[in-house]
C-alpha cells in the first residue's frame, strides 16, 4: 500500500531522484526517464477520457490501461536483480488482455487504404498523442534494456508496444470506426 501524507520530501533538490529499492539516481538517468515517460503516457490517457463522450466500453479500457501503466512504472522502478525478493511486475496476461481489447475495436474498423494522420475527433486527436508518447516510453525502456547492468521485463516492453497499437486502433474507432480518418495524400501539396 502506498502512503503519501507528505507530498514534498526536499531529497530531490540535490537532482537525484530514489528508485523503488532506495537506490539514488540522477533525474536524467535513462530509467527515470523510462517511467517518467510511463506517467506522461498515463497523464495523455486521463486527458483522452475526457473526450471519450458516450464511449463507455473504451473508458473502461482506458481506466485498466491507466492502472496498469502504474504497475509497470512500478516495475520499471525497482529494477530485477537476482537474489532480491520480488516486487510487482507486468505479466503477460496484461498484454493478452490488450491484445483481446485490439482485436474487439479492430472487428468494426473500416480496411485502411492510406497512413492516418492525428486528427478527426478530439478524441482521436488526444489518442494519437498518448500513441506518441507510448512509442517514446518504448523506445526509452528498450534503450534501457540493451545496458546488461539495467534489467527491463519483456512483458514490460511487449505491454508498451502493443498500448501504442491499442491508441492507433482506438483512435479509428472515435473516428466513427474510421469513416472519419484523415487520410494522409501523398505529395498533395507540391
Amino acid at each position: 500500500m502506498v502512503v503519501l501524507n507528505r507530498i514534498y520530501t526536499k531529497t530531490g533538490d540535490d537532482g537525484t531522484t530514489a528508485l523503488g529499492s532506495g537506490e539514488r539516481r540522477p533525474k536524467y538517468d535513462l530509467r527515470i526517464a523510462a517511467y517518467g515517460t510511463v506517467d506522461e503516457t498515463n497523464a495523455a490517457i486521463g486527458v483522452v477520457r475526457l473526450h471519450l463522450g458516450e464511449a463507455r466500453d473504451l473508458d473502461a479500457m482506458l481506466g485498466r490501461i491507466q492502472n496498469d501503466l502504474f504497475d509497470l512504472g512500478a516495475d520499471l522502478a525497482v529494477p530485477q536483480r537476482d537474489g532480491k525478493a520480488e516486487r510487482l511486475r507486468m505479466l503477460s496476461s496484461q498484454v493478452e488482455r490488450l491484445e483481446r481489447d485490439i482485436d474487439s475495436l479492430n472487428e468494426h474498423l473500416a480496411p485502411l487504404t492510406s497512413f492516418v494522420l492525428p486528427g478527426g475527433t478530439a478524441a482521436a486527436a488526444y489518442l494519437h498523442l498518448a500513441r506518441t508518447i507510448c512509442r517514446r516510453a518504448e523506445r526509452i525502456m528498450v534503450e534501457l534494456a540493451a545496458r546488461p547492468e539495467e534489467p527491463v521485463s519483456a512483458a514490460a516492453i511487449q505491454y508498451m508496444n502493443r498500448l501504442s497499437d491499442f491508441l492507433f486502433v482506438a483512435s479509428r474507432a472515435m473516428n466513427d470506426n474510421g469513416a472519419g480518418d484523415v487520410l494522409w495524400v501523398p505529395g498533395q501539396n507540391r
